[in-house]
């Protein structure tokens, strides 16, 4: 290979997109560190980052001390430049979504949160989603040609390979629906004018609850190796985070446990049609239907989780009782996956359903399963849905093939 030094099996993969990679993980963030990591020679080194600064997605800063005991001339520090395109993103719920606008290193520039009824279809809502685009871009000072990516966190099962959602129990009209082809079009209609819809951002979705573990590892646990996170609002879902990647499974089903059947609850009728899920017994919409009976009129996990903040009895025991049955799943979950933190977020995610969760997992899974297992609430919120949308979008456009790509459709 023209300009690499012997030992070539690493320099052979060390192209723009892998040194870009090197210098976004920390890994190399030298000249000279890249040189040693590649083995690559200096100027083919200095070639290929010539390409990622003129793209604009590196930059120099501050100098560091060159080491040993000679000294040297200090080198100067190669930087990912997270402001040079925005990401948006976008975080599903039942009655209502949120978006947001992020610079590639995650910081929010804009935010917005209004009614969106996943339930009224895919047409409905993406249409809900580009209308809040523009004033979202005008808050961030962001042009729509700025935009690199679109993220779409949605609550139902997502196959990765096509970009479709599949048969998800509470999105009715969404089932194999071209959600991505259908953003794209629209963002290119509404933000870029006579612009062909090649010249619109990427869009790309998946599970809300993957998105959520997956921002949830990286920003407060990014050194558990396996790591789950269990999402509990108007239905059940779990994300997986394995060496810092999210396990999707074959088509995007893993971590459906709200679909999971209890033994001892033949009659609970669950949004998929069956009888007995977990959901139709522990989620938010099911906690709902059981304080309308005793007299508490509530509609969803959303109001679910205002009676819990009023401290309302009724709704405190049977989120607590929720929690229990939810902790009797997790006990089979974390037998089998052995992680080392396990989050529980969503409308639920408060002291009564935690505290079930942990009496049942600690009770019935066996010590090794739970001796190093930490149980917590989420930290990131509401929030982490559109980080974990943000993040999917950078972490796909700048990985070293689609990035060496790009830098190719850019004539770099």
């Amino acid at each position: 290979m023209t300009g690499s030094t012997a030992g070539g099996p690493a320099a052979n993969q060390a192209s723009a997109g892998h040194l870009l990679r090197l210098v976004r993980t920390g890994r190399a963030t030298t000249r000279g560190e890249l040189q040693r990591v590649t083995g690559l020679s200096r100027s083919t080194v200095g070639q290929r980052l010539d390409r990622l600064f003129r793209a604009g997605w590196i930059r120099e800063g501050a100098a560091v001390p060159a080491g040993g005991p000679a000294g040297g001339r200090p080198a100067l520090r190669l930087e990912f430049d997270g402001s040079h395109a925005v990401v948006l993103a976008a975080d599903l719920e039942v009655r209502h979504g949120r978006a947001a606008v992020l610079d590639l290193d995650g910081a929010v520039l804009a935010e917005h949160t209004g009614p969106l009824n996943v339930e009224d279809g895919p047409e409905k809502a993406v249409d809900t989603l580009v209308d809040w685009f523009p004033p979202l871009l005008e808050r961030a000072g962001a042009r729509p040609e700025k935009v690199c990516g679109i993220g779409l966190a949605v609550p139902g099962p997502v196959e990765w390979g096509t970009g479709q959602v599949v048969q998800p129990p509470i999105m009715p009209g969404w089932d194999r629906h071209p959600v991505r082809e259908r953003l794209r079009h629209a963002y290119a209609e509404r933000l870029l004018g006579d612009a062909p819809v090649e010249a619109a951002p990427v869009v790309l979705l998946d599970n809300d609850a993957n998105l959520m573990a997956y921002a949830e590892q990286r920003a407060e646990h990014p050194d558990c190796a396996a790591f789950l996170l269990v999402k509990v609002s108007t239905g059940i879902g779990a994300g997986l985070v394995v060496d810092g990647r999210v396990y999707r499974g074959i088509d995007g089903g893993a971590g459906d446990i709200g679909h999971i059947r209890l033994h001892d609850r033949p009659d609970a009728l669950c949004m998929c049609g069956s009888y007995g899920c977990l959901a139709a017994v522990a989620s938010g919409r099911a906690l709902a239907r059981q304080l309308t009976a005793a007299g508490v009129p509530t509609v969803s996990g959303a109001e679910v989780r205002e009676q819990l903040a009023a401290g309302r009895p009724d709704a405190v025991r049977l989120a607590r009782e929720a929690g229990r049955r939810v902790g009797e799943v997790l006990v089979t979950v974390v037998t089998v996956l052995n992680p080392g933190v396990l989050v529980v977020a969503g409308d639920l995610a408060g002291t009564p359903f935690v505290t079930g969760v942990r009496e049942l997992l600690y009770q019935r899974a066996l010590p090794r399963s739970t001796a190093h297992l930490t149980v917590v609430t989420s930290r990131l919120g509401e929030r982490a849905g559109l980080l974990g949308a943000g993040g999917m979008v950078v972490e796909e456009l700048y990985a070293p093939g689609r990035a060496d790509a790009r830098l190719a459709a850019l004539g770099l």
